[in-house]
């Protein structure tokens, strides 16, 4: 906290709170004489393939697209953003609204390669779990036997997925990462934000909320403009257990080497192995190993 009240950028007399919530970075609410501001305080994490001035271009050009509040103030590890008066979504809020969600990413997806700068960041989530796979057997991780299941997991899965646009992804659309002000929805946080295909955001919006077949429905046709057909769920299936699995192993390299206050990380490797399972179960009991 003393390096927030620190900062150069308060105008007169502040306060400064944490912020409840996040498994790897620090946040908190600084009021000033100025207004309300959210501090974000996060180093680059090169075995999450996060990069801090990846995040913060992003941050800007998801304002100058309309998507994100705006950065405020900004210097190496510490992002400053405006406070919007919004409510944070949970999972309910999330399945309640498919269509709006679903308008509201396409826009992201449409407009935000008008506006990103720099060197381009493929997030293809395949890669991720082989690369995770590497880090965890490198750091001995307690679920390095598991790794070869794991990495035919992925294979499975990625066979799967049909050819797709290249769009700009959020890549991390967890419930809380969408807010209401009350007239328009917002996204925040870009860590992982990169080109991807459409599938692994729609994929994840539906499992981070524990959406049913119908919500799911809702969101992919609010999404595409018509219904999906049966080769789009099946990938969407599909694509929703790599969510998860991307998900638990993102966990358990963060056991290794993230040490969050308040977070269990072993807790929610679990958490996100039994969402697997189940998701894994559905899938192949609805459309099996082979493909078509």
């Amino acid at each position: 906290m003393d390096s927030v009240r620190a900062l150069p950028c308060w105008q007169g007399r502040f306060t400064v709170e944490p912020l409840a919530g996040g498994l790897s970075n620090a946040n908190f609410l600084v009021a000033d004489e100025a207004g309300r501001h959210v501090v974000r305080l996060g180093c680059d994490y090169p075995f999450h393939h996060v990069d801090r001035s990846r995040e913060l271009m992003t941050a800007r050009a998801a304002h100058a697209a309309g998507f994100a509040p705006a950065v405020e103030y900004a210097e190496p590890g510490i992002m400053v953003s405006r406070f919007i008066g919004a409510r944070t979504f949970a999972a309910g809020d999330v399945r309640a609204d498919p269509v709006r969600i679903a308008r509201l990413v396409r826009g992201f997806h449409e407009e935000m390669p008008r506006h990103v700068s720099g060197a381009g960041f493929m997030f293809w989530v395949f890669h991720v779990i082989r690369d995770y796979a590497r880090t965890l057997e490198a750091g001995v991780s307690r679920k390095a036997a598991d790794l070869p299941r794991y990495l035919a997991l992925g294979e499975e899965l990625e066979r799967a997925q049909p050819p797709m646009p290249i769009v700009f992804g959020h890549n991390d659309l967890l419930p809380a990462n969408f807010l209401d002000d009350g007239s328009r929805l917002w996204l925040i946080d870009f860590e992982y934000a990169g080109f991807s295909t459409a599938m692994f955001d729609l994929a994840g919006i539906a499992s981070n909320a524990g959406m049913t077949s119908e919500e799911t429905g809702a969101l992919l046709a609010a999404y595409l403009g018509h219904a999906p057909d049966a080769a789009f769920l099946r990938a969407h299936a599909a694509m929703q257990c790599a969510s998860l699995l991307r998900e638990a192993m993102w966990s358990m390299v963060s056991e290794l080497y993230l040490d969050a206050p308040g977070a269990d990380y072993v807790a929610y490797t679990e958490e996100n192995l039994t969402r697997l399972a189940a998701a894994l179960d559905r899938y192949r009991s609805r459309y099996g190993t082979e493909l078509p």
